[in-house]
């Protein structure tokens, strides 16, 4: 994972790509609209969904269990969990846990770090999307940073198929509430849960206080981890990215983890690796 093959496109050669500024200009506009269409039971959905696939899907599943395999889970409930993931609209598991991983590998650094923080906010937060380097973006280059998913059918399928996922959820919210669901259900909460998740790469690498000291620019902030359901407690991650705890601190709120505490109450969750006593 760590390897020093990495090969890097160098700055000055790098090309705005028009589909995906097109792509998310398009879902951006279509938010614009959520106005007209509101009800509180397409609010709550909305909510709902938010939390579903941005703490559970990505928090817990791309994030903790998949990119830093901070605690188990039986098979079925991992494929479950991944594809929850992938209904997030975040790219496929072996894209995003790819580049989670060369983000700790090389945290901050300007060529290796796909949204490394010192390249500015604008670029951890989105440019990095608009400006894809192949070497993050390609298969054939991002794959072997996670080769434990590319072993696995599933996830390689999972990888190529994602964006087919909106179209049941979209399905299933028109026939549930019609369009204002779908607005909302799909289109705001993309939108509200791209900045959401992009604000860790951005906000939580230059505001906040740090308990650990680091050699990167990580902070905890503590409303981003509410947007976050606790993935805001940056610096504590970046410290010990192998707990499956972000929030250390009992005012530091953590509701992802509070899930993964559940698993394992229920025997669902195990090998869960928690903080080192020494660094409480």
């Amino acid at each position: 994972m760590t390897s020093n093959h990495l090969q890097t496109t160098p700055q000055d050669q790098l090309k705005l790509d028009w589909v995906a500024v097109v792509f998310f200009t398009t879902v951006h506009l279509l938010a614009l609209s959520a106005p007209w269409f509101f009800s509180w039971s397409a609010l709550g959905a909305m909510l709902f969904l938010h939390w579903l696939f941005g703490s559970i899907g990505i928090c817990l599943g791309y994030h903790r269990l998949l990119s830093h395999r901070s605690f188990q889970v039986p098979q079925w409930l991992e494929y479950l969990i991944a594809l929850i993931g992938a209904a997030a609209l975040q790219g496929g598991p072996i894209f995003w846990v790819a580049g989670h991983r060369l983000h700790h590998a090389y945290t901050e650094d300007e060529d290796k770090d796909p949204y490394s923080a010192r390249r500015g906010f604008w670029w951890s937060h989105m440019l990095w999307i608009f400006y894809p380097r192949s070497e993050f973006f390609k298969y054939e280059d991002y794959k072997r940073f996670a080769p434990d998913l590319v072993r696995d059918p599933f996830y390689r399928w999972l990888n190529r198929n994602f964006l087919l996922l909106q179209l049941p959820v979209a399905l299933i919210l028109y026939a549930l509430g019609g369009w204002s669901f779908v607005i909302y259900g799909v289109v705001l909460r993309a939108v509200l849960l791209w900045h959401t998740t992009w604000m860790i790469n951005s906000v939580t690498h230059m505001w906040g206080y740090r308990t650990f000291t680091t050699e990167d620019n990580s902070c905890n902030l503590w409303w981003a981890a509410i947007f976050t359901y606790g993935e805001g407690w940056h610096n504590n991650h970046h410290a010990y990215p192998n707990v499956a705890k972000a929030g250390w601190r009992w005012w530091e709120i953590d509701m992802t983890w509070w899930v993964i505490w559940l698993l394992k109450q229920v025997g669902l969750a195990r090998k869960v690796v928690m903080p080192p006593q020494q660094a409480l």
